[in-house]
């Protein structure tokens, strides 16, 4: 909107004039508006900055309206990084719950396997990869924890569908069923499959998947700081019966840093911190 010039030009005083004065006096009184010689009487070079003052009182309000959208976008994107009862579900999505009752299909790949920059025991390349996002974020971690005093080595990573199908065989052929589904998932059931999962270990529990690893320095550490890097003890202490796997303070799963710190601080597994949303998943 421009601004108006207010002008008035007056030509000269009349009998009509003085005549209409009483009726604008009516008008202005219906309408409130200071007339005449009364105290508030507005000056004619103050209607130009009444009109200004509306004007930025228009822009101030169409500002404090772009705002309130632009928070309620900034809102959506985080709610984005939470999980929900589509995101969940996607297969290729870094929320995706997976476990027995929650399977991915034999076909899926993630289209973005990098191989991991950190120190690594298995010679295996394929397990030597994680999801680009992942990787970069275990990178930060593993730094961080040298930093700290803490030297990780990485063990499992990524695994296909077919696999993990032979791991899980055998270990059904070494153990036995009952036992070997306490530490291992069938093919389709394992998170290894999303590339968002690392089993890391260290010189004190020689490079080995134990769970004294937790008791450790370097397991204390990772239990305490993986969140601030995206990623959860996905099967805690004293949890079994609700992810199904026995504890494991080596196995990371990468959620992304908003769900890790909602999930650290609550103390919850990621099945019961999805139930609390009234999400009902399998497990």
């Amino acid at each position: 909107m421009k601004k108006r010039n207010v002008k008035f030009a007056l030509i000269g005083v009349s009998v009509m004039m003085l005549a209409a004065c009483t009726n604008n006096e009516k008008n202005a009184e219906l309408n409130n508006i200071p007339f005449g010689n009364k105290k508030n009487e507005p000056k004619i070079t103050d209607l130009a900055e009444i009109e200004e003052e509306s004007i930025e009182a228009e822009k101030s309000d169409a500002s404090k309206e772009k705002s309130n959208e632009t928070t309620e976008v900034e809102k959506e994107e985080v709610d984005e990084k939470m999980p929900n009862e589509n995101n969940i579900y996607d297969q290729s999505s870094i929320l995706a719950i997976v476990n027995r009752g929650e399977t991915l299909e034999p076909s899926y790949v993630p289209d973005d396997l990098v191989t991991i920059e950190v120190p690594y025991v298995n010679e295996i390349p394929m397990v030597n990869q994680l999801r680009n996002e992942a990787s970069e974020a275990l990178t930060q971690l593993f730094d961080d924890a040298s930093k700290n005093g803490s030297t990780l080595y990485a063990v499992s990573g990524y695994r296909s569908y077919d696999y993990q199908a032979e791991l899980y065989d055998n270990y059904v052929a070494s153990h036995g069923e009952e036992v070997a589904r306490t530490f291992s998932a069938p093919a389709g059931a394992s998170e290894h499959q999303t590339g968002l999962a690392i089993d890391v270990t260290s010189e004190d529990v020689a490079y080995q998947l134990v769970d004294t690893f937790g008791n450790t320095d370097d397991g204390v550490w990772l239990n305490d700081n993986a969140h601030r890097f995206g990623f959860i003890i996905r099967y805690p202490y004293g949890k079994d019966r609700v992810t199904g796997y026995m504890y494991e303070p080596w196995h990371l799963r990468y959620v992304g840093i908003e769900l890790s710190y909602a999930l650290y601080e609550s103390g919850l597994t990621y099945e019961e911190y999805l139930w609390e949303q009234g999400i009902d998943v399998k497990n």
